[in-house]
């Protein structure tokens, strides 16, 4: 049972694994925006960004809704962007650490 916890929260991490999907987290970090939005921003390919929104969503870190021809896309829930922010908070105390080292 233990075990299953640790893999689906594996799962979940995964998600800031990948530079593109943390670029998309930022994007929509405050707002809700369309595919055709979050395209012109991420500069890949529609088929590698759908992968990407699948992917998110599926995992419950994104949801989506359709208005029309066009599927609009938003953070699911604000403790993702409150746990990328701390993630980056921490990488950023990893490179002045090792900074302030080199500098020794």
């Amino acid at each position: 049972m233990k075990d299953d916890a640790y893999e689906l929260h594996a799962h979940l991490c995964g998600i800031f694994s990948n530079p593109k999907r943390l670029e998309i987290l930022d994007i929509l970090r405050d707002r809700e925006l369309s595919v055709t939005d979050i395209l012109k921003k991420v500069h890949i390919s529609k088929t590698n960004l759908s992968q990407h929104l699948a992917i998110m969503k599926d995992r419950g870190v994104l949801k989506s809704r359709r208005k029309g021809q066009r599927v609009y896309y938003s953070i699911s829930n604000t403790k993702v962007i409150e746990a990328y922010d701390l993630m980056k908070k921490i990488l950023c105390e990893i490179i002045d650490d090792r900074a302030t080292r080199l500098k020794r």
